[in-house]
């Protein structure tokens, strides 16, 4: 299994503040998370702390929800799922067009006043976070999940 470490209530808390912080975010999250030397996080249900590992034998622990940069915040696609409907800041909403444009993993053209990572959303869908730089949108859709539209 990969080096993951079980954050404690102190390193819980502090992501949780990078999260108002960064996206506004005043909701409860009630999972355990887990951080591999990378910085990404991963968030199960809290039920796991019942679970005797030392029978098991575990690739992988829970679903990818972040990567923590410094004192910053990159959802995946699922942790803007999770958080966004929470969220009052730092949400660009975006066209269909845009949306497809993004699905297929381009970059966005598009103003948008934060330099910051920012979740994008399509109506009441959300789309994942990207960085903004000079007009653009900057897309970290993993290669295996963007969608090949003809």
């Amino acid at each position: 299994m990969q080096n993951l470490k079980i954050l404690n209530s102190k390193e819980k808390k502090e992501i949780l503040n990078i999260l108002k912080k960064q996206f506004g975010f005043e909701g409860k999250l009630d999972y355990v998370f887990l951080k591999n030397e990378k910085g990404k996080l991963y968030c199960i249900n809290s039920e796991f702390s019942s679970i005797d590992l030392s029978k098991l034998r575990i690739n992988t622990l829970g679903l990818y929800f972040a990567r923590q940069v410094d004192n910053t915040i990159r959802l995946t696609i699922e942790g803007s799922q999770i958080i966004g409907k929470n969220a009052s800041k730092n949400i660009v909403e975006i066209t269909k067009e845009e949306m497809l444009d993004w699905l297929k993993g381009n970059d966005l053209t598009k103003e948008v006043s934060s330099k910051e990572f920012i979740i994008l959303k399509h109506k009441t869908d959300f789309l994942g976070c990207g960085k903004c730089k000079e007009g653009k949108i900057f897309n970290y859709v993993p290669k295996g999940r963007r969608i090949n539209l003809n």
